[in-house]
């Protein structure tokens, strides 16, 4: 038997419609989108189009044009926080960011553009509200947050962040990766400025997708110049969006799979996808609670929890269980600090950090009493 329990790093397995889409789009009609004018071009600008459309109002973008295609949302974050910030800005973010936010950010410190603070969390991830309004300065320009932690899924209030930033006139960056196609992220509403995702994990799409949402309200240097297949007579690059921050040829055959994703999710209901994961997470917590040998760690059942259950045991570190239940068991997990060692300090796990178990919308009960029951093995013969 086999279980994938690893969909926090990235989604598996793929709707169906997904995988269709790819190979429809590699077999039938593979062209560079606004590269030229034949058929197979023209129907791939019309998928990339039709996706970026789709990516505003799912988002609620201020317009499809501000809708940014990357590879992932660390080259979205990247692009954003070197095009926006200037030396003598100040920055604010979290402990429970992950390294997507923290090194580009400690690489602009270091090299002397930017004042950084971090503001602390709790042992449950939760943000120091009062100490984060009162680190505002009068040359802070951004505020960056995740929504959702890859540790223990534990979500932040963007409403309220978003609102502050909003009456300070500071800029607020939200890293959505945990959360974009998971929980609902309207840009308007929640008065995010920036928004960074990336399509492999909740939206369901393959690797090397992602994106960047920005307001109108935001104007950002083009970090990448080259091929857009506009302007094509001008020796400069386009200052227009989103052509301005999109050089070189897309990867029209990802874009063509996030549509499928996004398209799936919308059918199956974002609700019911939120139901059915916490479903399965409360129960999968519920029968953790039964072997003393593991400590949880996180807020356990929450409204707004994630799919995401972190834990440690006194009897293996953390890569011994997940090296066990993978050889033995075939059970896929993650272990480690998930590239978010601030996240760790913050919850008292780092060094070693914590196995991480993160079921997905094709998880059953059956997997996870497989699992269960992998556990109580491992502990027995401990």
């Amino acid at each position: 038997m086999q279980v994938y329990l690893d969909n926090t790093a990235t989604s598996w397995p793929k709707p169906n419609t997904v995988v269709e889409s790819i190979a429809d789009y590699l077999k039938n009609y593979g062209g560079s989108p606004g590269r030229s004018g034949h058929a197979f071009a023209l129907k791939a600008a019309r998928i990339v189009f039709e996706t970026r459309e789709l990516l505003a109002e799912f988002f609620n973008a201020d317009s499809s044009d501000r809708v940014i295609f990357t590879s992932n949302a660390t080259n979205a974050s990247n692009i954003a926080f070197k095009g926006i910030l200037k030396k003598g800005d100040h920055v604010i973010t979290s402990h429970m960011e992950h390294n997507s936010t923290i090194r580009p950010l400690r690489n602009l410190e270091k090299e002397g553009i930017i004042e950084l603070t971090i503001i602390d969390c709790d042992n449950n991830g939760n943000i120091d509200f009062d100490l984060l309004k009162s680190s505002f300065r009068q040359n802070t320009k951004l505020v960056s947050t995740i929504h959702g932690s890859n540790i223990i899924g534990i979500t932040l209030p963007i409403d309220k962040i978003g609102a502050l930033c909003k009456s300070k006139n500071v800029l607020y960056h939200v890293d959505a990766a945990q959360t974009a196609g998971f929980l609902p992220i309207d840009v308007q509403k929640n008065s995010i400025d920036i928004l960074t995702f990336t399509g492999h994990k909740k939206l369901l799409g393959p690797s090397g997708t992602g994106g960047l949402i920005l307001r109108n309200n935001v104007e950002i240097d083009t970090l990448i110049h080259g091929g857009s297949g506009s302007k094509s007579e001008s020796e400069t690059h386009p200052d227009f969006y989103p052509d301005k921050l999109e050089a070189g040829t897309p990867n029209t055959v990802g874009i063509t799979g996030l549509k499928a994703g996004i398209e799936f999710i919308l059918k199956q209901g974002q609700k019911n996808i939120i139901n059915h994961s916490r479903q399965i997470t409360d129960y999968f917590l519920d029968s953790l609670i039964d072997i003393d040998e593991i400590k949880i760690h996180g807020p356990g059942k929450e409204k707004n929890i994630l799919p995401v259950i972190s834990v440690t045991s006194n009897f293996f570190p953390p890569d011994k269980i997940a090296s066990i239940l993978d050889k033995e068991y075939g059970i896929m997990t993650r272990a480690g600090l998930m590239c978010s060692p601030l996240g760790h300090k913050a919850l008292g796990t780092f060094p070693q950090g914590t196995l991480r178990f993160s079921p997905g919308f094709f998880t059953s009960k059956k997997d996870i009493d497989y699992t269960i029951n992998s556990l109580k093995q491992i502990f027995k013969n401990k």
